[in-house]
């Protein structure tokens, strides 16, 4: 269908000259060649625009044919910033009578403006400055532990532990800023996301938004969310053991994955996976200023650690941390997301979309600091621009909203979050098990 003609009148965009859609046709919109998608009752062609959208491409073309209000709202902080580069893909409005907000809909935009009227999307500066200054002290203390009191078992383990507690705790603050939920100003939330998560870490910011943003967008969704794109090595949830399965006839022993996982799942998530592919992606993307900041990293790393330990030493020292990071990591992300619904995209609501993919872990001090407070998992899927240390003042609301609509909101002791990842990858191997056996029993 035709671009709509487009008027404005103070401002505003006058509805009764552009051309209205209906659902049926919009829906059709979601291909690679044509993707629209619909924002507050607007229709908006963002097939070429796609590849420019700051958050990437991915993460836009995933609502493809789809209401995006509720996700649109969530990943931007100055609504009306963005809105005005929005004019040019403007093509039309959906029909009144195709415009229905469900209740569950309408309860969680009217939870998202109570939130904003208690100030909770409001940064405490003092509390980021603080976390920041505790990872800088501590990694100029496991340098200097080791250059003062030389590289004997204590001095080295203790140097371990605290580079290990830097970079898990980087992890956690370059989130923050990737998020954009420290600084009202996007520019600068950006550029301590590249010091942060670049100089300190050894990442790159453009790969972690790209990854991360498809992540929060659809979560646990098959095919659109990259952390469940894992069947080369494992099954997860109670769809995809089924389908890979019937698709494939050799594959891994997932059936055991529950015990390999310790082999090949925490000790190489950040060792060797998301080094190969943070490098593919610098290098295929030309993320020039990205590999310029991890090159700082290591360039520091090695210019600090070498004279105190040797070239080799260095190597060794930096994949031991790595590996205990990853631990740390692993465990933490997959304990709110592995052991819930993993399915493929219904287009469903902001709500219970991101209910059906995410659990809370209890509140403790320990807690909060170990998980970077993504023990308030639920929260933070459904505002992940607001402020951490916010999390657990909007945690009621949404409990109560949860339960005027039915929907499981779901919060674990710490230990239990951990052992229902195995828990659950078992009950996923055995799935697959079962049908593969039983499928292709009668198809040989």
């Amino acid at each position: 269908m035709g671009k709509g003609a487009q008027g404005e009148s103070n401002g505003l965009i006058v509805k009764s000259k552009l051309e209205e859609f209906t659902w049926d046709v919009i829906k059709e919109k979601n291909t690679r060649e044509e993707k629209w998608i619909v924002i507050e009752g607007e229709v908006y062609n963002i097939t070429n625009w796609a590849r420019r959208h700051p958050g990437g491409p991915k993460v836009i073309s995933h609502y493809a044919g789809q209401d995006a209000t509720d996700a649109f709202k969530a990943f931007h902080n100055d609504l009306n910033f963005v809105k005005k580069y929005m004019k040019a893909i403007h093509i039309g409005t959906l029909k009144d009578s195709q415009h229905v907000v469900s209740p569950i809909e309408q309860d969680f935009r009217e939870l998202r403006e109570t939130a904003e009227k208690m100030g909770l999307f409001k940064p405490s500066i003092l509390f980021f400055c603080l976390h920041m200054f505790h990872i800088l002290f501590l990694d100029w203390a496991a340098w200097a532990t080791m250059y003062y009191f030389g590289t004997g078992w204590i001095p080295y383990l203790a140097s371990l532990l605290m580079i290990t507690t830097v970079e898990a705790q980087t992890g956690w603050i370059q989130h923050d800023f990737g998020h954009l939920s420290v600084f009202k100003n996007s520019k600068w939330n950006h550029i301590l996301h590249y010091f942060s998560v670049g100089i300190i870490k050894g990442a790159s910011p453009s790969w972690w938004n790209h990854m991360h943003y498809q992540h929060h967008a659809k979560p646990n969704v098959m095919d659109k969310d990259p952390d469940v794109r894992v069947e080369a090595l494992f099954v997860v949830g109670d769809k995809m053991p089924v389908q890979i399965a019937k698709k494939y006839k050799k594959s891994m022993p997932y059936n055991w994955q529950n015990y390999y996982f310790f082999l090949i799942g925490p000790p190489l998530l950040f060792p060797v996976y998301f080094q190969i592919m943070l490098f593919r992606y610098i290098f295929t993307r030309k993320a020039w200023m990205d590999l310029f900041v991890v090159t700082v990293f290591f360039t520091k790393l090695f210019y600090l650690y070498t004279p105190i330990l040797g070239f080799w030493s260095t190597v060794a020292f930096y994949f031991t941390f790595r590996c205990l990071e990853s631990h740390w990591f692993t465990w933490v992300a997959q304990s709110n997301h592995v052991p819930m619904e993993i399915d493929h995209d219904k287009a469903m609501p902001w709500l219970p979309l991101q209910m059906q993919a995410t659990c809370n872990v209890e509140q403790s001090f320990f807690n909060d600091w170990f998980t970077g407070h993504l023990n308030f998992q639920v929260e933070h899927h459904l505002f992940p621009t607001m402020p951490r240390h916010n999390l657990y003042k909007i945690a009621p609301l949404v409990k109560s909203v949860c339960e005027k609509h039915g929907i499981s909101y779901q919060v674990k002791p710490l230990s239990t979050a951990f052992a229902d990842i195995v828990r659950s990858l078992k009950h996923s191997g055995e799935l697959w098990y079962s049908t593969y056996q039983a499928y292709h029993a009668s198809t040989s």
